[in-house]
Formats: C-alpha cells, structure tokens, sequence
C-alpha cells in the first residue's frame, strides 16, 4: 500500500507535489495552533471557573457560620458539603436539601481530607457518578469546619468541543484553499519550465542529421521569478551552444564534401593524363623514339603533380594532427636570412617580376623549421606572380615589432574581391575559377602556409583593395631575443617527417 503511494506520489506532477507539500506543512502548523489555542482556552476557562468557585465560597462561608449549614446563594447543578473535623476526621453535616450533595459523595470526602492534610485549598478535577466532570474546591470556614464545593465542567467542555470544531472547519477549508490556489499559483509560477518541456519537445521533432539542421526554437516566454530565468538563460545558451555546433557541423560536413570533390577533381585530372599518355605509348608510339620520349616526359610531369599534390595534402593532414605528431623541426634560425633567400629564388624564377626587398642588415633569431618558413614565404611569393598580370610589382618586407616578427608580402596587382578574401585559404580554393591548374596550382598553396604558420603559434592575414594586396605573417618572438627550447621528441618526429615527405 505504501509503495503504491509512493509510486502514485512520483507521477504527480511537479507543481501538484509542492501543493501537497505546502498542504502538509500548513496541517503540521494548522495543528500547533490548534492545540496550543484549545489548552489555552481549557486552561483560562479551568482558571476562570476556580475564580468563580473561590468568590462563591467566601459568600457560603459566612451562611455557614451563621446557620450552620448553606442557605441561599447556590448555583444550578452545583454541590456543596459541609463537613466537622474538629477531631482530624471529617463528618459530614446534614445538608439543608437533599440535592445539595450528590449520590456518591466519596470524592467530595476524599478533597476534605486533603484539606485536612494540606492546611490550605485544595483544588481537583474528578469524574463525580453519574455527573460527569465536575471541578472541586474545598476551603475551611471556620476551625473545625470545612466546606467543599463541586462545578460542572460541562459549560468548559462544550466550549473547548465547538472550538475544536471551528478550528477543524476552518483550518480545513483554510488548508482547501492553500492547496487548491497555491497549485495555480504554481502552475502559473512554473509555466516557463512547462514552456522549457515543451521547447525540449519540439527539438526532438527535428531531424538533426541533416546536414543542414537547426534549431530555430528557443524558450522565449518570461516570468518565474529570477531562478527560472536564470534556467531559461541557461536553456537558451545551451541550445544557441548546439546550434552553433550544428552550423559548425554543416559547414565542416559542406568543406568536406568541397575537398572530397576537389581532391577528386585535382586527382583525376594527371590519372586521366597518365592514362591516356600510357595508352599512346603503348599503341601508337611505342617504336618512335622522339614520340616515346614525349610521352615518357609527359607521364613523369604528372606524376611529379600528383606527388606535388599528395605531399601537401599529407602535410596538411599531419598539421591537423599535431597533438598526435608535428612535422615541425624546430631549430635556431635567422628569419632575415631565410626572407633573403626567398627573394633572391624569386628573382631567379620570375626575372619578370619586379621585387622589392626591405629586410635590414641585422638577423632576427627565432625557434622556427627554416625549411617550412622557407616553403610559406615561397608559397606566398609564388602566389603573387601566379595571380598578377605579367610586369606587377612585388614587394617582401621583414619587421621587427614588440614580440613579434613580422614578413608582409604584397604586389600591386588588380586585388581579392571582398567576398572572396575569407575563403583564399580554404584548401583548392581559387579566386580564378577560370584559371588553368598548371598556372593556377592545386588551390593548396595557401591553406599549406597558413596551416604551417599556425603550427610555430603564430597568424597569416590577407588585406586587400584594387590595387593591392597583403599577405601578413606574424610569428612570436620573445622580447629578449631568446630562442625557446623545443623537445628532442619533436625535433626528431620533426626530421623524419622532412625526410620522409621533402619540400616539393
């Protein structure tokens, strides 16, 4: 029985159950009151009614000792007896009617003799046969003489019984009320975490495998004091949380369906290439020599893309993983150096081109993998002369900041388009879609030197107007000019990797 109770009592609802809780609580308090109200009044009407029996006695006493027994001023179902003890024993005297006493007068006797005993008033509450509750006083008249006195009790008794059943009533229509109004109250308090449930519902009614899925709903409605908007501000941050990972998700999911693709694309095209050259050597030009050496040219100049190609996508792979493994080489080296290098391997390729080089004489010592700084500042001088018309200005500066050092590569050709310039890093990304792949590369060019200057902690922005374009490349430097010391572990992981993969 209990447990079906208890059973019944989880499946109430929440606001029903603190109704009832509150219900229990005021029938706890209702019951105090009503008890400590009920002894009160017992207690002041008992007092009451010995005040009364005390006044009555000083009058009785004086008709005793005047006549010998009570005559006159008795009150309605009252008892009086008059007793000798001029020997220690009490005697009762005859009343002056017979209705005076009760049929048994045993307990008016026993309160004689305790006055007897005590020497004073003596005071009780007994059940007299066939009378009920009656309240005794006995006090001495005279020497020798004592007088005992019975009320009843029933005036105080029928009081106490209609005030414990107004109390009943009342503090059972008060206690009606509490849980009938205080479970709307509720209700009405706890609206916004029904309208949370409901919110919660409605998710689940959302397919959020799709790619594509968001969570539009959000626990808009106000009220419930501050703990429940605290919830709902909590509530909403956490589905705004998951809405964000799912736009987060979608746009990872979309990338990798745009690299998949384009990794297949790039892929195809030199296999294609290597296919067809392999089936011209072996049908129609396997006994030209000139033909064959074509062909075998042809077929290494593919092979060497996609290699290109696959060493960079594995590079990238590599940097995603860093926590796991780093193809970094960390190692003491003079970025101004390096930014010479790569200028003078520009002009070698692209005498073309007009580079301007502002370095400065003195080196800047940093803990960096000179090989892939090297590829980063070739990768962003090479997109330059890929990207400009023939005769553009190109320009490599090297600037030493507070804690930083900083490589700008820029050129003076037509610039980015604005919408164009958050997506120039994505992998096989081309602002040209028209541009051929031998002179517009595999598209990875840029994701390889952001992802690498990323792995020595530093950044890689672009600016760009008509007229101009920035590559920026800021890399931490410590203000003292201390090389920080970089684990063997990584420095060997570091040159493995570089002479398992090289540089294309």
């Amino acid at each position: 029985m209990i447990g079906r109770l208890r059973r019944a009592y989880r499946r109430l609802r929440l606001g029903t159950r603190l109704a009832l809780g509150l219900g229990a609580l005021a029938l706890v308090a209702f019951a105090v009151v009503g008890t400590a109200l009920t002894t009160y009044m017992q207690d002041y009407l008992s007092a009451q009614l010995d005040d009364q029996l005390g006044l009555a006695q000083i009058a009785q006493s004086k008709s005793i000792a005047a006549n010998g027994t009570l005559q006159g001023k008795k009150y309605y179902r009252w008892y009086y007896a008059v007793y000798d003890v001029s020997d220690g024993t009490p005697v009762l005297r005859k009343p002056e009617e017979a209705g005076d006493l009760p049929e048994d007068i045993a307990d008016l006797t026993s309160v004689a003799r305790a006055q007897i005993s005590a020497g004073t008033e003596v005071l009780r509450t007994e059940h007299l046969t066939g009378e009920g509750e009656y309240r005794l006083r006995g006090c001495e008249v005279e020497p020798g003489v004592l007088l005992v006195s019975g009320a009843p009790m029933d005036d105080i008794d029928d009081t106490v019984r209609q005030l414990i059943t107004i109390q009943v009533v009342t503090f059972g229509l008060a206690l009606l009320a509490l849980v009938v109004f205080g479970r709307r109250l509720l209700r009405r308090g706890l609206k916004p975490l029904s309208d949370m449930a409901h919110t919660a519902h409605g998710i689940t009614s959302h397919d959020l495998t799709e790619s594509a899925a968001r969570l539009p709903l959000r626990a808009d409605k106000r009220g419930g004091g501050p703990e429940v908007e605290e919830l709902r501000t909590a509530f909403n941050m956490m589905l705004e949380h998951i809405d964000d990972s799912l736009a987060v998700r979608a746009e990872a999911e979309q990338r990798l369906r745009r690299f998949v693709a384009d990794a297949s694309h790039e892929l195809r095209t030199p296999l294609m290439s290597v296919r067809g050259y392999a089936d011209l050597f072996q049908y129609a030009a396997a006994h030209a020599t000139e033909e064959r050496d074509k062909h075998l040219a042809r077929l290494r100049a593919e092979a060497a893309r996609m290699g290109v190609l696959l060493d960079d996508l594995l590079l990238l792979a590599r940097l995603d993983a860093a926590e796991v493994e780093t193809p970094l080489r960390l190692e003491d080296a003079d970025l101004a150096e390096l930014t010479r290098e790569a200028a003078d391997a520009f002009r070698a390729g692209h005498p073309d081109r007009e580079l301007t080089a502002t370095i400065g004489p003195h080196p800047v010592r940093l803990a960096l993998d000179s090989l892939r700084i090297r590829q980063v500042l070739d990768n962003l001088l090479t997109n330059a002369a890929v990207h400009t018309p023939a005769g553009t200005k190109v320009s490599v500066e090297l600037s030493v900041p507070p804690g930083a050092a900083v490589v700008r590569v820029a050129d003076s050709g037509p610039g980015i388009p604005a919408a164009e310039r958050e997506r120039v890093f994505d992998r096989f990304y081309r602002v040209d879609k028209a541009r051929s792949r031998d002179r517009g590369g595999s598209g990875l060019g840029l994701a390889v030197a952001r992802a690498l200057v990323r792995a020595h902690g530093g950044t890689v922005d672009v600016t760009s107007s008509p007229g101009s374009t920035a590559f920026t490349i800021r890399l931490p430097r410590a203000e003292d000019g201390a090389v920080p010391r970089t684990g063997d572990g990584v420095m060997a992981r570091g040159r493995d990797d570089l002479e398992r993969h090289p540089l294309p």
